[in-house]
This record gives structure tokens, sequence and C-alpha cells, in this order.
């Protein structure tokens, strides 16, 4: 399962306002080979399940994973920074061993 901040949820909520998504949407988070450390983190809305798909609910968000993201992914932070050094979505992934400088890749 994927958690969800107060920062994160208010950033989705806005988004999906911005861009008059209906409630079909939600937040689809994938794993894909790539990145400075190997994998990398994909984030983006959709309203069409794909077969294996694990949709979990947290703080008011529907996530989407599918079951290979899962594996990697499975009790992750998501989060939302506004902060000095960028603004952009964070992934706090406990199994992540190595995680490089920029945080958008990662390797287990």
């Amino acid at each position: 399962m994927v958690t969800v901040t107060d920062k994160a949820k208010e950033r989705i909520s806005a988004i999906i306002k911005e861009e008059n998504y209906d409630n079909t949407y939600f937040v689809r988070v994938a794993v894909e080979s790539g990145g400075c450390s190997g994998l990398s983190y994909k984030l983006n809305f959709d309203n069409e399940e794909k077969k294996g798909d694990q949709f979990f609910e947290d703080n008011g968000v529907k996530i989407c994973l599918d079951i290979k993201s899962y594996l990697y992914l499975a009790g992750t932070e998501l989060d939302y920074t506004d902060g000095l050094t960028g603004k952009g979505f964070e992934f706090h992934n406990p199994n992540a061993s190595r995680t490089c400088a920029c945080g958008e890749s990662f390797s287990v």
C-alpha cells in the first residue's frame, strides 16, 4: 500500500480541479526501468483500469499500482514539496537501498 501525506493530497486535489477531471480519475503510480539508480518513479492520472491493477485509498486519494510496481512500492509514502530546492512529488520508499540525488530514481 502507498500512503499519501496531507500536502500530496492537497496538490493532487488541485491538479484534479485544474484539469477538470471527474471522480472516475485516480492516481496511477508505477516503477519503470531507467534513471541514475536503475528504477524510476512514474506518476500520472488515469481513469482506465488495466488487468492486474491494485487499488488503494489513503487520505481520500485513490491510488492504482500495477502488480510489478506494487512489489517495489509497498509501504511507500507519497509526499509533495514546494520548498526552495524545487516543487514536486516525492516518494519515501522503505524498499529503496539507494536513491539518486534528485530523488527520482532508486535501486533495491
